[in-house]
């Protein structure tokens, strides 16, 4: 067991209640059959979290708040994986972006080819705003901001009593969440375990409105 874990189990016996609590042992106990409740389905104000919205993207407050000493930062996915990773980086390495206003605040981004990339991969419906939660996690000493793109709160637009189109407030859940609470215990171990440098394709979210091939060329060019 990990001992940041370890230390957080065990009991404080300066605390009366704690100290009179009777712990049973119980070396039978299975972890079998039991899955682990997905975070999306309790208040998560204070979670990181990223958004695509309308060929936009951005991370909430909670992610800037937990590395208020970044700027920049890169956007890592991996497409077999359906993970997104937000990792913290030097102005001047390639592909680097800022993610937040001058004032540590949010910022949607307008990235149309990568959001447009990020949506055919997913078979998302472009007109509804996704938010995918995640963690913050260290590895090999870098701290990451690890998102799994397979569990999305969706956003549905619709018509508002003015008649004009807007995102509900009211977050839905993909169809196949109907009837289980989250993931079996094992599975869930296993979903943020990753390497970023096994798989993953660093994206400038800064691109606007051109096709891949106008990209590749302007690439060539820079490289020379």
């Amino acid at each position: 067991m990990d001992n940041a874990l370890q230390t957080l189990l065990t009991p404080n016996d300066n605390i009366p209640a704690a100290k009179d609590m009777p712990i049973i042992d119980d070396d039978a106990f299975d972890y079998q059959g039991y899955q682990v409740v997905r975070g999306e389905f309790f208040a998560h104000t204070y979670e990181p979290s990223f958004t695509f919205n309308q060929f936009k993207v951005s991370v909430n407050t909670a992610c800037i708040r937990k590395l208020p000493n970044v700027e920049y930062v890169q956007i890592l996915v991996n497409p077999e994986e359906k993970k997104l990773v937000v990792k913290p980086c030097l102005e001047e390495e390639k592909d680097s972006f800022r993610w937040c206003t001058a004032k540590q605040k949010p910022k949607q981004i307008k990235c149309t080819i990568f959001a447009a990339k990020i949506i055919n991969l997913m078979n998302w419906n472009p007109n509804y705003r996704y938010k995918i939660l995640g963690k913050l996690i260290k590895t090999e000493g870098q701290l990451l901001f690890v998102f799994d793109l397979t569990t999305p709160e969706i956003y549905i637009r619709q018509m508002n009593k003015m008649g004009k189109e807007v995102s509900s407030r009211k977050a839905t859940y993909p169809v196949e969440w109907q009837n289980q609470f989250g993931v079996p215990v094992s599975e869930h171990q296993m979903n943020l375990q990753i390497n970023i440098f096994n798989g993953y394709a660093v994206y400038d979210i800064k691109a606007t409105a051109k096709n891949d091939s106008e990209i590749g060329d302007e690439r060539k060019q820079n490289d020379l």
